[in-house]
């Protein structure tokens, strides 16, 4: 299980899930049935490398955790442990989804880091948490984008 002692290992974490997140697009992009399919998921790969990149940034400002108001913390700290150790990034099996079925294999990795940041915004400090919303804001686009992208 995770185990989170202070903000910058939530972020961390949320590095980690971007590299996954990256690397999940590359593997789809070379999995795509067309070129419009490639060039899609390598849009969709950038975008995760940029998240990494903003996610990084803030590890240097970061200092102790901050719990929800009312949180108990040993309980809220087992929730987004959970939360990332059940995240489909790191369920074992990950490159057969995303052979088998990239679309839906990414939308599975989109919903759950949208879990994610939802969890970890109220652990950052207020100065940072306006950037894990707009992370979160795009990961709900990027999930809109990919739905669109499935057979009707």
């Amino acid at each position: 299980m995770a185990s989170f002692v202070k903000a910058a290992d939530i972020i961390t974490a949320a590095v980690e899930i971007e590299r996954r997140g990256r690397n999940l697009y590359e593997s789809a992009r070379k999995h795509a049935a067309s070129p419009d399919d490639a060039a899609f998921f390598a849009f969709m790969a950038e975008e995760e490398k940029r998240h990494e990149a903003v996610f990084a940034a803030m590890l240097p400002r970061l200092g102790g955790l901050e719990l929800p108001p009312g949180s108990e913390e040993e309980e809220y700290l087992r929730y987004v442990s959970d939360l990332l150790d059940s995240h489909s990034l790191f369920m074992p099996g990950l490159e057969g989804r995303v052979a088998a079925d990239p679309l839906h294999a990414a939308i599975s990795m989109e919903k759950d880091t949208i879990l994610f940041f939802q969890a970890m915004k109220k652990l950052v400090p207020p100065a940072e948490q306006g950037a894990v919303s707009a992370c979160e804001d795009e990961e709900k686009k990027h999930l809109r984008m990919l739905s669109a992208r499935l057979p009707q």
